[in-house]
């Protein structure tokens, strides 16, 4: 399956739709996408996984080094998901400890840029 990446600013934060799979073959697309997101200056993003139907260990990676990167630059990462199957890969990943998770983009939004740094 194919990888969508679509981008919109709410507010002070820029977020980053994904949809389809994100598994070894694609994840470099998302990591190149938020790099270059980041490098041109967003400090608060949200990523909304919505329309994302499978998430491996490589995608995880990606998501993990982005948040660092923003962390590092004093900025926000948080995580829209609320499909069960991808839920439970971040708990059983412990990384549900390490992102801000949240329902909606509005959920995410609403936690204000130090709320999505938890």
């Amino acid at each position: 399956m194919e990888l969508s990446l679509a981008t919109r600013t709410v507010g002070e934060h820029t977020v980053l739709e994904v949809g389809g799979e994100v598994d070894v073959y694609t994840a470099p697309r998302l990591r190149e996408r938020l790099l270059e997101l980041i490098d041109g200056g967003a400090r608060h993003v949200v990523v909304d996984l919505g329309r994302v139907d499978f998430l491996d260990s490589t995608g995880l990676g990606v998501l993990v080094g982005a948040h660092k990167r923003l962390r590092t630059a004093g900025g926000s990462f948080a995580l829209v998901c609320d499909k069960e199957p991808l839920l439970k890969i971040f708990r059983i990943t412990a990384l549900d400890q390490v992102f801000p998770l949240h329902p909606t983009v509005e959920a995410a939004v609403g936690a204000g840029p130090t709320g999505a740094n938890a």
